[in-house]
């Protein structure tokens, strides 16, 4: 991998938020979004935030947190770009990728993936963590299992995406600076948010996380991220499927 200027930043750069209201805005519409998603799931166990938290890897509310907090969350980060005066599109870095950045990041995922998968084995550590067992079992159970899937697929990393690899990444990154730092500090914020997991999984999920921020920053592509994210969540769920089903 070789570092270069990607082509976002060649032309004349996009306005961008400060540091410090890149941070507000991207706590701001974290927490509405959450706040959000609690609000509707203690309304769906009759008012009892004790029951939420009973049981919070249930496959229904982890699919309707899901579902719910992640729109939310996307939409306020699309009004703050509006009222800064650009295309929420194009300051969150929707564009397609070139093809060979696609070819080459998928490679490299699938190597990622595979060395990850091998140290858990070696080290003793589960391919399958309890969350994803519990949310995978329960949702399909209940009936839920095709919604559970498309809101793992797609909507959290559409969504993650879009607040990490999009609004922090533009905010924080800038033109004629070095990228990691920032690249280190989201995938390092990215990675401890991901609680559900234990140290080896957030570990895991840092180091993806510089993946997808190096890969954001040379191709000036959040669409690029999203594939790889949902790439790397479809793995997962892959390999809960044949563990549920004894296969491995």
């Amino acid at each position: 991998m070789t570092d270069r200027v990607p082509a976002e930043f060649t032309a004349e750069p996009a306005k961008r938020l400060g540091y410090w209201a890149t941070a507000a805005w991207a706590v701001v519409a974290f927490l509405v979004g959450q706040f959000a998603a609690l609000g509707i799931m203690i309304w769906w166990r009759a008012g009892r935030l004790d029951a939420v938290f009973a049981s919070p890897y249930d496959g229904i509310l982890v699919t309707l947190f899901i579902l719910i907090s992640n729109p939310v969350t996307i939409a306020i980060l699309a009004a703050a770009a509006w009222l800064k005066g650009c295309n929420p599109a194009d300051y969150l870095g929707l564009y397609w990728p070139r093809r060979r950045d696609l070819m080459s990041s998928v490679g490299w995922l699938a190597l990622l993936i595979a060395a990850g998968d091998a140290l858990l084995y070696f080290g003793s550590k589960d391919l399958v963590t309890p969350f994803q067992l519990q949310s995978y079992t329960t949702a399909a159970a209940e009936g839920w299992l095709p919604a559970m899937l498309l809101a793992a697929i797609v909507v959290a990393p559409v969504g993650e995406e879009i607040l990490f690899r999009g609004f922090l990444f533009r905010g924080f990154v800038r033109p004629n600076r070095s990228p990691w730092l920032p690249i280190i500090a989201i995938s390092v914020l990215w990675a401890v948010l991901h609680i559900q997991y234990d140290w080896a999984g957030v570990l895991q999920i840092y180091v993806i996380g510089m993946f997808l921020g190096y890969y954001r920053w040379r191709s000036g592509s959040t669409l690029l991220t999203f594939v790889l994210h949902a790439l790397f969540n479809l793995e997962g769920t892959v390999e809960t499927i044949l563990y549920v089903k004894h296969v491995i």
